[in-house]
């Protein structure tokens, strides 16, 4: 069987770490273990019922789970059987699941028996025609799913039956019958292993199609780079990350292609996170900058043993210098940092772990990656040690976005017949090699990690019919990196309405991490000649109020 790293498909890959690792943990999840064996042949026997009830290949599945055992299964086995796992957030609501599985054409949907309901009322608007749904303790001990019923531990949703309804347990039990309706592995290489739907400056997400050997390339690449620590086979990852992010995929999700071990959180919990360290005697913490304030700041912190952690890792957004600082006294070791996109399948830059980094670098740029530091107007490269807008290519990069020919023009430019993804960030480079984050181009607001479109608030708050005109921007908050301002033109014939009724309004169209926490009302709003809405004003006086 090849190494992980010679193989151009993911479940291949997977498979050569657990014909290797067969009895070792792979995943530990509410407290049970599954080993390689287990989920190998959980994967497998879950893509012959697929296959069975129809996926064929290249046709996309929508994965619609919080991180579970069920989650893992679910997208092996989805490429197992040659189809495009299209992850997202659990917590998107009907409207958004409709969009997604629309763009994405997704025929087959799995969720989780709390998001049925939504998935249900969207189903009459989009292709999907089957729906897999699991129960979160349903791969659990028998005693441990009654132990969750009887004392109403587990969240439940109601299930009817319908015609297109399938149960995960009952697929999986159909073990034998997985080699002969099994294809052999077709997709590998630059075929489309997942979508990945990210924010931008669109009112839209961008589907980022992501290739079986782009991700195979980047996530080896990151996994490895705690090697001069611990060898990667003995890293014990906590996995709080979200599996549908980049994040949690690259730098989590991968430990399974080289023989480690994965604990995932359903949501985050600092309790069951800390205990977890201390039982599992984990290896690695990957998380945003939330997360590590948020530890530090428990207070229970003190009750827990956490010294088996040696490699803590940032990503998602900059890591205020304060933090890493607090970190360093309270554990003697730093957290490391990581600048990447999904475009980019997670890292263009990371710290090393075998020497010592300046406290604000974001690492040195990873060997898959070559980047160019630009003037954002001429793409013309800047003067030495000057800021500039960061340019990435790789060999296996993603080329262009999902369904959207306006988006990808704007975001992969050719330069001397070479392609390259303009990340919209400002960065700069020291004589050493190491990248320093700047400034954002671009209208996104960075909020706990996530990447959020301003225009897509601002398309929920117009379509209230009193509100006549939106803007909104992220206010720089130490604890989550930025919160979500709205100011708000209201019709000249509207009275009473309230910020209150406007968040409300939010809430019931978009996901919670993209709803406002403040809105102010405004008379007019910036515009440019032409009639566009002019952010960076907005954005300037709120900078200004702020230092008064």
């Amino acid at each position: 069987m090849k190494s992980p790293e010679y193989h151009d498909n993911i479940f291949e890959a997977f498979a050569s770490a657990a014909s290797e690792n067969r009895n070792r943990t792979a995943v530990v999840y509410l407290g049970s273990s599954f080993t390689y064996g287990t989920v190998l042949s959980m994967a497998e026997s879950f893509a012959a019922s697929l296959v069975k009830e129809g996926l064929k290949e290249g046709m996309r599945v929508v994965i619609y789970l919080p991180n579970s055992i069920q989650w893992i299964v679910s997208w092996l086995a989805v490429m197992r059987a040659g189809g495009i796992a299209v992850p997202i957030t659990p917590i998107y609501t009907s409207h958004d699941f409709a969009y997604i599985a629309n763009d994405s054409e997704a025929s087959f949907a799995i969720c989780a028996d709390t998001n049925y309901g939504y998935v249900l009322e969207a189903m009459p608007q989009t292709h999907v025609n089957k729906v897999v749904v699991a129960r979160l303790p349903d791969l659990l001990p028998w005693w441990k799913r009654m132990f969750g019923w009887a004392f109403d531990i587990v969240p439940r949703g109601k299930v009817s039956k319908e015609p297109h309804l399938l149960r995960l347990r009952t697929m999986l039990k159909r073990h034998a019958e997985s080699e002969e309706l099994l294809p052999p592995v077709s997709r590998r290489g630059l075929d489309v292993a997942e979508i990945l739907y990210t924010g931008g400056t669109t009112k839209f997400p961008k589907g980022v199609p992501i290739s079986h050997g782009l991700y195979l390339e980047s996530a080896l690449e990151q996994i490895s780079i705690a090697e001069p620590l611990f060898p990667a086979r003995e890293n014990v990852i906590i996995g709080s990350a979200p599996l549908f992010h980049i994040l949690g995929q690259t730098c989590g999700l991968s430990v399974l292609l080289v023989g480690g071990t994965i604990a995932l959180m359903p949501k985050v919990n600092l309790d069951a996170i800390f205990d977890a360290i201390e039982r599992l005697k984990a290896t690695s913490l990957i998380g945003v900058p939330t997360l590590y304030r948020m530890i530090l700041e428990h207070n229970r912190l003190d009750m827990y043993d956490l010294s088996s952690l040696r490699y803590c890792f940032n990503g998602g957004d900059v890591l205020p210098v304060e933090i890493n600082q607090r970190w360093r006294q309270k554990f003697n070791k730093p957290i490391y940092q990581g600048y990447g996109a999904t475009e980019t399948c997670g890292g263009v830059a990371m710290c090393p772990t075998d020497r010592e980094s300046p406290m604000k670098s974001i690492g040195k740029v990873l060997s898959s990656k070559t980047i160019r530091i630009v003037d954002p107007e001429t793409l013309e490269p800047v003067a030495e040690n000057q800021p500039g807008e960061l340019l990435v290519h790789s060999e296996k990069m993603v080329r262009q976005y999902w369904n959207k020919p306006e988006e990808t023009s704007s975001a992969f430019v050719e330069i001397n017949g070479r392609l390259w993804y303009r990340t919209a960030d400002i960065v700069s480079v020291d004589n050493e090699g190491n990248l320093y984050f700047v400034d954002r181009t671009v209208d996104t607001i960075k909020h706990k990690g996530y990447r959020i479109s301003s225009s897509e608030i601002e398309a929920v708050l117009q379509e209230h019919p009193a509100v006549m005109a939106a803007c909104a921007i992220g206010i720089p908050d130490p604890k989550v990196g930025e919160r979500i301002k709205a100011f708000v033109v209201l019709k000249e014939d509207v009275k009473g309405i309230t910020g209150y009724e406007l968040i409300k309004w939010c809430k019931e169209r978009l996901a919670a991490y993209k709803i406002p926490q403040y809105i102010e009302f405004r008379d007019m709003l910036p515009k440019s000649k032409v009639g566009k809405l002019l952010r960076r004003e907005v954005r300037g006086e709120e900078k200004r109020r702020a230092q008064v």
